[in-house]
């Protein structure tokens, strides 16, 4: 069943929302403000965000931006606030998507009907952790909410990591699954340059990895927890 975060403090909009989307077959987690939404979004596996601006103890905007700094889950702003200002800082702060009120319950249906056919594949095959999101099927990745680009070594490599996480790998571990079938092989040296630029475009800072752990004369350790 897939799970939806519902952040609205109008008690009406709320319930027919709710309503509309569990007898569709969502689980809808609703809440009403912001401390009540951070407490489930970390407590739940929450696919996908719908997300009010102006809250009583707090802002939307604000939110989105704590969530997308941890998570790749998609999310619909719904809002009274419809000036293109408005939804401008929406998208910059990490929405996919704006919707203003009054809005019709049928669109927004269709919106979240179209996400979850789009990604249910990639879904069943997503790797988090940290703010590390990676779809496999669509061999996507993002890092605080923005897209990665990687070169086909690094997704590989970041792969093993992921699927392997609190594992030590050794060099020769990597350099195994790095072997290009038609004939490229990689070498240590090489893989020491991957990580390097892999830690570049994943870590918050490169110098002082979260992710990718050296392990002194073995190989690399992927030092966070994944779940899929």
């Amino acid at each position: 069943m897939n799970t939806i975060l519902l952040l609205e403090d109008d008690e009406s909009i709320n319930r027919g929302i709710a309503f509309t989307l569990e007898k569709d077959g969502y689980q809808v987690y609703s809440c009403k403000t912001v401390t009540e939404a951070e407490r489930i979004f970390h407590q739940k596996e929450i696919e996908l965000l719908l997300c009010d601006i102006t809250l009583p103890d707090g802002n939307g905007l604000d939110f989105v931006k704590r969530v997308r700094s941890e998570s790749g889950v998609h999310i619909i702003f719904l809002t009274a606030l419809d000036q293109e200002i408005d939804q401008v800082m929406g998208y910059e702060a990490g929405a996919d998507d704006y919707m203003t009120k009054p809005f019709s319950l049928s669109v927004l249906k269709l919106k979240i009907s179209a996400y979850f056919k789009k990604h249910k594949g990639a879904a069943q095959e997503r790797i988090e952790s940290g703010n590390i999101c990676f779809y496999v099927k669509e061999m996507r990745v993002l890092a605080a909410g923005k897209e990665v680009s990687l070169t086909k070594n690094e997704w590989k490599m970041l792969r093993i990591f992921m699927e392997h996480p609190k594992q030590i790998l050794s060099k020769n571990q990597l350099l195994e699954q790095l072997f290009d079938a038609e004939g490229d092989f990689v070498d240590e040296n090489t893989i020491a340059v991957n990580v390097r630029r892999l830690r570049e475009k994943i870590e918050p800072d490169s110098s002082k990895p979260q992710y990718i752990k050296n392990v002194r004369g073995i190989g690399y350790l992927w030092d966070k927890e994944c779940r899929k």
